[in-house]
């Protein structure tokens, strides 16, 4: 019997060798774990890592916006009523043209300017004549009580006074007769500078301070009270009793206060 031929295959060179499945072996998203079991991963959230958004906030804005919107009407009301009364200031003024009423002091008698031989104090007592002039056609003046007037040499009070209540009319003039009383502590150092004074200057020099209340009266509208002063600055030749006492110069002015 013939032998027998063993026949091998022989490997195809031609053909392309086997390559390895591409596809993975575990699902995508999924990993192995320890038991063999495919874990199943979630993808990432961006969120968690990345910069979190900006969230911008409106409520201040508008807090802003209503704070600015009450700014401008509180401002443009303010100017408003600015305005309003300037109007009527203005038209009040040019109906009424309100002048300053005018002061001077057109005479002075010394009735008493002794010196006591008790405690070396000096009396003094004064009628001052005073003329206030109302210059204005529509407005009157009422003087309310609570004045108070006061007479100077240099720093010491000689005496002082009030004026009365009285109403003055449109274009009035009034004339007033003020007595005026005071007492100086120190009179014996007073009438030896009085004395320096006249033989210096030949004259001698006086103040008079004033403080009252009136109220303007427009029409017949009568207005708030207020309060004005006077300084009158005057020059006299002497000051003794039961003499003729001739004022040299006079000069008066006049501060308004609401």
């Amino acid at each position: 019997m013939a032998d027998q031929q063993k026949i091998h295959p022989v490997p195809d060179v031609e053909a392309s060798p086997e390559t390895s499945p591409s596809a993975p072996l575990v699902p995508l998203a999924t990993s192995k774990s320890d038991t063999g079991n495919p874990v199943e991963q979630h993808p990432l959230n961006s969120q968690s890592h990345g910069p979190s958004p900006v969230k911008h906030s409106t409520a201040p804005k508008k807090r802003r916006s209503c704070c600015c919107r009450c700014m401008c009407w509180t401002l443009s009301l303010l100017l408003l009523l600015i305005v309003i009364l300037g109007i009527i200031v203005g038209i009040l003024f040019l109906v009424f043209r309100p002048k300053l009423p005018k002061y001077s002091i057109d005479g002075l008698r010394v009735t008493q300017f002794d010196l006591s031989s008790v405690n070396s104090s000096l009396s003094a007592s004064f009628d001052v004549n005073i003329t206030a002039r109302n210059p204005n056609k529509r407005i009157g003046i009422y003087y309310d009580g609570g004045s108070h007037i006061t007479v100077w040499y240099n720093e010491t009070q000689l005496c002082e006074g009030a004026l009365p209540k009285f109403y003055q009319g449109h274009r009035n003039t009034t004339v007033l007769v003020l007595p005026m009383t005071g007492q100086v502590q120190n009179g014996t150092v007073l009438l030896t500078a009085l004395q320096q004074q006249q033989q210096m200057t030949g004259n001698i020099p006086l103040m008079l301070r004033a403080k009252q209340t009136v109220r303007v009266k427009l029409g017949s509208l009568k207005l708030m009270k207020m309060k004005f002063r006077i300084r009158c600055r005057l020059v006299v030749n002497a000051l003794s009793a039961n003499n003729a006492i001739r004022i040299s110069s006079s000069s008066c002015s006049f501060r308004l206060r609401l």
